[in-house]
């Protein structure tokens, strides 16, 4: 049994002298094993590489041109809302004092005029009624300012040659808002026709025809200034660049100045009802239609007072336009005269005024 156990250590002793061998050396070796990495270029820097200083120089010079421009831009901005509001004063000014002269002028003409009865305004034309009555006759006077030269026009009666209706007919087929009659007419053929050189549309309705006697030619250009005269050639007349105009007798006021009026027309008939047209030096139309009951030369005014009466209130240019019967004056919707026929004549022509 003892050389039994014998044999056991023996074979253990060798069999565990491997490890023994292993674990001394592991206690008694000396000299650490050390493993070599190259760990150097992963351990982190202490300072940034100068890629980077740059980078951050230039985002920090980059910051502060932007806080510059920043700036700058909101200074600019002020100082162009600070100048906008400005310019606008001045313009404001500018244009207050331009119109002034504009308003010193026509205080002038409506300090003789009176007080408007009526007034139309709107941004096509103004319009301003007054009632004269100066003690030989009685009128209505009506001021018109044209913001635009289309609010104003002539229309034939039942808008064809030949034909004729009143001019409140015409007024309310045109959608107008005043009216008056224009020039004078020729019956014939159960018809009745303009009077000589007649324009609509800035074509000659019956051709041109040289003035003759008495006669002129009264209408508007295509700028919107009141053009009238007398014209030996369509060439003279051409060169007015009429739209529209119609013909009558005689001319009572042109270039500021009066003109002789021919003697028969001042005592046949002496007085009427009248219609005459004109225009201030500012381009502002001017109408008198001065009332009658008859035609028999007993009511109503002569041309020489109506000459007298444009001429005392500056006016430039004006022109008698037919009378007696055909006398209307319209204006929103009412007759404002008292026609001498009892009713208003059918007239081949009028001047109408939209709003």
């Amino acid at each position: 049994m003892t050389m039994r156990v014998k044999k056991i250590n023996r074979l253990l002793m060798l069999a565990t002298a491997p490890f023994a061998g292993l674990l001394f050396i592991l206690i008694f070796q000396s000299n650490q094993v050390a493993v070599p990495l190259d760990i150097q270029k992963y351990a982190p820097v202490s300072q940034l590489s100068d890629q980077s200083e740059q980078i951050l120089t230039h985002l920090d010079q980059a910051e502060k041109v932007a806080v510059q421009t920043s700036s700058s831009i909101e200074r600019t901005t002020k100082l162009y809302n600070q100048t906008t509001s400005t310019m606008s004063r001045i313009v404001q000014t500018a244009s207050t004092q331009a119109n002034k002269p504009e308003q010193i002028y026509n205080k002038r003409i409506t300090s003789k005029l009176g007080a408007a009865s009526e007034k139309v305004n709107s941004n096509r034309i103004h319009i301003e009624l007054y009632r004269l009555n100066p003690g030989t006759y009685k009128a209505y006077a009506m001021k018109i300012k044209l913001k635009e030269p289309s609010a104003m026009n002539m229309t034939l009666g039942k808008d064809s040659f030949g034909g004729s209706e009143t001019t409140l007919t015409a007024v309310q087929r045109s959608g107008a808002i005043a009216g008056i009659n224009a020039g004078g007419f020729a019956d014939g053929g159960g018809k009745r026709y303009p009077l000589s050189t007649t324009v609509l549309n800035g074509k000659y309705l019956n051709g041109f025809q040289s003035t003759f006697k008495d006669l002129f030619f009264v209408g508007m250009n295509k700028s919107g200034q009141l053009i009238g005269g007398k014209f030996t050639s369509k060439a003279n007349l051409d060169a007015l660049d009429p739209s529209f105009g119609a013909s009558f007798v005689p001319v009572l006021i042109q270039n500021g100045k009066k003109v002789p009026i021919p003697a028969k027309w001042k005592a046949s008939p002496l007085r009427a009802p009248r219609t005459v047209i004109g225009k201030y030096k500012d381009d502002q139309i001017i109408v008198i239609v001065a009332d009658g009951y008859n035609e028999n030369g007993s009511s109503g005014a002569t041309l020489v007072e109506l000459q007298n009466k444009l001429y005392k209130m500056g006016v430039v240019d004006a022109y008698n336009l037919d009378g007696g019967g055909s006398t209307s004056l319209i204006l929103n919707g009412r007759v404002i005269n008292h026609p001498s026929d009892g009713s208003l004549r059918p007239v081949p022509t009028h001047f109408l005024f939209f709003k």
